[in-house]
């Protein structure tokens, strides 16, 4: 009943609706490290820690580099972005599962549009989406900010108060929350790898998330079959 009101479902991507145990994110890590190697002439291990220390204190790596260093948004996103997909498989049961959900679905991630689209493809699920709101799209001012938030709210038009928001970090909810949207966090299978940070990973029992799944697609069937 908590769901009855919802008309937009909004959905991370990275680690959401391909599970945290896929090799997709831990590929986008590496390519992050490489770039940040390369920038700066690092070695692996530094230019690792200095990537962690950005991405934990602006949200994203991007973030960091463009307000300590002024680089340039679109080189960072293709290169990263460049991975191989091949590892996913169409996910036919998240696709029905999705599009049984009555009303409007959308994406709001901290990477690329182009890197949405490509995944979403790999997974079967381009079709059912009306949009992506992408890191370009939030002016590269990344989750959890809360103006990223009320600029997706203005762009597609959406009342948090009739949305809910499905993410695999718990802190990128507690503004959807305050806001009046329905939160689901997303967290792998029992026994599953998980390749997030710890930091990444806590927060299951913030008063900011109302619901936690570790089958998103079981999870969103059953929304789908009471609605």
């Amino acid at each position: 009943m908590r769901f009855a009101h919802v008309d937009t479902w909004v959905f991370d991507l990275d680690n959401t609706l391909y599970p945290p145990s896929s090799d997709l994110w831990p590929k986008i890590d590496q390519r992050i490290t490489l770039f940040m190697a390369h920038m700066f002439g690092l070695d692996g291990l530094s230019s690792r820690a200095l990537q962690k220390y950005y991405y934990q204190r602006y949200g994203t790596t991007l973030r960091g580099l463009m307000e300590e260093h002024a680089i340039s948004s679109d080189e960072f996103l293709q290169f990263v972005h460049d991975i191989d997909r091949s590892s996913l498989v169409p996910n036919h049961t998240l696709a029905q599962a999705i599009t049984q959900l009555p009303g409007r679905k959308l994406i709001l991630t901290n990477g690329s549009r182009e890197h949405a689209l490509r995944t979403a493809e790999r997974l079967g699920i381009h079709d059912m989406f009306e949009d992506i709101f992408d890191i370009v799209a939030a002016d590269l001012v990344p989750k959890p900010a809360a103006e990223t938030y009320q600029r997706f709210f203005d762009r597609h038009a959406v009342d948090p108060a009739r949305a809910a928001m499905f993410e695999d970090i718990s802190h990128n909810l507690a503004v959807p929350h305050a806001r009046g949207m329905v939160t689901t966090l997303v967290i792998p299978k029992l026994g599953a790898d998980d390749h997030r940070e710890p930091w990444e990973i806590a927060g299951a029992h913030e008063p900011h998330v109302e619901f936690v799944t570790n089958d998103l697609e079981s999870f969103l069937t059953g929304l789908g079959r009471e609605a």
